[in-house]
């Protein structure tokens, strides 16, 4: 077994996809049996890559792994900038670019394997802008649903000013008891440089939130961590947030204990995976019911 492949969960494969002539690489993994119920789509934060899915500090953590031993397929891909796409993309691409791009890699990936039921975004931090872009304008009729953590549509005063700022933000990610032993030290394998073009388009969220919010017309969940320092999450806020999804069938927005910034890495990432992997049964349940 190669090294690169070492670093990936049993089950877990490297793949490449077609974004328009732009290879996006990703990490996959498939029921052992038959075809998927359905399949959830990953998308990584900012400074993160796939490998962020894939945890292997403790197990049971990978979200990859779980979501196929539930009979989902997930593929977790690496975006615009990041992976094997940082040659095609050197710069990276603001978030409007990277929903086309991504959008772009889904048709691709649903062209050549079975998808299920249809597809389930599952974001985190940045990655949550590109997956709200993504519902908001360029969903087809096989999206599902959308699961964010780590994003709202509001920052705290100070998420860019003092420590947070000169440390990489690393302040924002909460107490590292939170997180197993080593998990930042192992960080090679799923952290990764931020492309100067996703930098320079992080502040503009809200003004771009406040545009796109209306046009998201698929069930949506957001998860705010208990330790959640980049955004606000106070009531005010959320209820800005529901009233700003005027064409989503529903909003929920949840609350996971013991968590950080970076859930899918933390101790509590079992169990908040297996939270999601409830909404999606939900959204399910809801299809077929409409559908007969």
């Amino acid at each position: 077994m190669s090294a690169e492949a070492s670093e990936l969960s049993r089950g877990v494969r490297r793949i490449s996809l077609d974004a328009g002539g732009a290879p996006l690489s990703a990490l996959l993994c498939e029921p052992a049996e038959g075809s998927p119920r359905a399949t959830v789509v990953a998308v990584h934060g900012a400074g993160m890559s796939a490998g962020y899915f894939d945890a292997q500090a403790l197990p049971d953590l990978s979200l990859l792994t779980l979501g196929a031993r539930l009979g989902y397929t997930v593929l977790a891909v690496d975006r615009p900038g990041y992976g094997h796409s940082a040659g095609g993309f050197p710069e990276g691409q603001p978030v409007r670019e990277q929903a086309a791009t991504l959008a772009t890699a889904l048709r691709d990936f649903g062209a050549r394997r079975p998808t299920g039921a249809g597809v389930f975004l599952l974001a985190h931090s940045f990655g949550g802008k590109v997956a709200l872009l993504t519902a908001a304008d360029h969903a087809g009729p096989d999206l599902l649903g959308l699961e964010v953590s780590g994003c709202g549509h509001r920052y705290v005063p100070d998420a860019f000013t003092g420590v947070g700022a000169s440390r990489g933000g690393r302040r924002n990610w909460g107490p590292l008891a939170l997180y197993p032993a080593g998990t930042f030290n192992a960080g090679g394998s799923f952290a990764a440089p931020v492309p100067p073009r996703e930098l320079a388009d992080i502040s503009r969220w809200p003004e771009v939130f406040r545009g796109a919010a209306g046009r998201v017309r698929v069930p949506v969940r957001f998860t705010f961590a208990e330790h959640e320092a980049w955004w606000r999450h106070d009531a005010e806020a959320l209820a800005e947030l529901r009233a700003a999804l005027t064409a989503a069938p529903s909003v929920h927005v949840e609350r996971q204990a013991e968590a950080g910034h970076n859930i899918s890495l933390g101790h509590s990432a079992r169990s908040y995976h297996l939270r999601c992997f409830g909404f999606f049964e939900d959204c399910l349940v809801r299809r077929n019911l409409a559908y007969g």
